[in-house]
């Protein structure tokens, strides 16, 4: 018996479709504790790692011997070793994962959530980091909404649908993770946007996304149309797709609302967040299919893997949007907030233009929860 190999894309879909498995994680405990791979019926351990380099005797008794075990740690070496442990200790269906937690918080997973009336639109999901970005497709032309970092996996996406990408576009300057919208444009030689009002420190040259702003994507137009929708940062944009879906980037997620501290100026701009909230999309069609950029647990997916809400039914059931006080509104962006993402400052500072790194540092800037949540 040897230890097997999972991928993340393997897990991923064990997670979207809420399959059983047990899980193996021999981080050190505050990793642990600060993120970790969830899922509706996913059962996890942690056990560090150097408590265990003499045998997994003190363990053994809290691992199932006739299921899959899945061993998890950083990069997939410790958890190698581990699992190779767990084989001789009599374990027969142990699975070591590819690349670890660093390989798990890269990974995308596409998802159909609509048939446009002239094309498709498509919901890249990245369960390790809870980050959610989009490409819209028409007659042989893309657009991608808030793109990650590993641009590869829209190229292979287009390539494989004969599609020419002609706009990548930014709802905001991130502060969670590492933009790859710049880098897509550059290599696909498409336009890049991004709201001014967010880029007064950028280093590059970009087109400006205004409120009207309307982008046709194919010939049949398919129209993308921008809302300046400020709160979780001033120059914050959502995008109305074809009168039938609302990205609404940070500002609003499905189960929660976007936090408007991440530059520092969390009492400044909640009178945006709460116009935003209150009354910009309060004003617009209840039947918009909402499309956050981030989602915080699993308990916010769909059966297909997606994260979706109807615009009228979150107005009835997220808590963020039932305050009515506005100084309760105020308390509760403003106070007792969740410890801000890893690294975000840096992370502001990469989307600026202002800092270079390399893959790997980029990779560490990342690793971590997004936190772009009011809960």
């Amino acid at each position: 018996m040897t230890v097997k190999h999972m991928t993340a894309e393997e897990l991923s879909k064990i997670v979207m479709n809420k399959e059983r498995l047990f899980i193996f994680d021999v981080r050190n405990t505050d990793e642990f504790d600060d993120w970790k791979i969830e899922g509706k019926n996913i059962e996890i351990i942690n056990e560090p790692y150097f408590n265990l380099l003499d045998g997994v005797d003190s363990v053994e008794s809290r691992l199932p011997k006739t299921e899959p075990i899945l061993v998890v740690c950083a990069k997939g070496g410790s958890s190698e070793f581990i699992g190779e442990q767990l084989v001789e200790a009599g374990f027969d269906q142990v699975y070591n994962l590819e690349g670890g937690m660093k390989a798990w918080s890269e990974y995308l997973q596409p998802v159909k959530i609509a048939d446009l009336e002239n094309g498709a639109l498509y919901q890249f999901v990245r369960l390790g980091k809870g980050c959610l970005s989009y490409l819209i497709e028409s007659d042989g032309e893309a657009a991608v909404i808030d793109t990650a970092r590993t641009i590869d996996t829209y190229q292979t996406f287009a390539k494989e649908r004969g599609l020419t990408i002609k706009y990548t576009l930014d709802t905001h300057l991130h502060a969670d993770h590492i933009s790859g919208g710049r880098a897509l444009a550059k290599e696909e030689n498409a336009a890049y946007y991004l709201p001014p009002k967010d880029a007064e420190d950028v280093t590059f040259k970009y087109e400006p996304l205004i409120d009207g702003t309307t982008l046709t994507v194919g010939k049949t137009a398919i129209k993308v149309q921008a809302l300046y929708s400020p709160g979780h940062t001033i120059g914050s944009t959502s995008f109305i797709v074809e009168n039938t879906h609302l990205l609404t980037g940070d500002i609003l997620f499905v189960e929660s609302i976007g936090r408007p501290d991440l530059a520092g100026k969390a009492e400044d701009w909640v009178s945006d967040l709460r116009e935003t909230l209150y009354k910009r999309y309060k004003d617009l069609s209840e039947d918009l299919i909402v499309l956050p950029a981030h989602f915080s647990t699993s308990h916010e997916m769909g059966e297909n893997g997606s994260v979706t809400a109807k615009l009228g039914d979150l107005y009835k059931e997220n808590a963020g949007l039932q305050v009515q006080d506005q100084e309760d509104f105020r308390r509760m962006v403003t106070e007792n907030l969740p410890p801000q993402p890893n690294s975000y400052q840096e992370i502001r500072q990469m989307n600026m233009g202002r800092l270079e790194a390399s893959e790997e540092e980029q990779r560490e800037m990342e690793i971590g929860p997004n936190r772009c949540a009011v809960h």
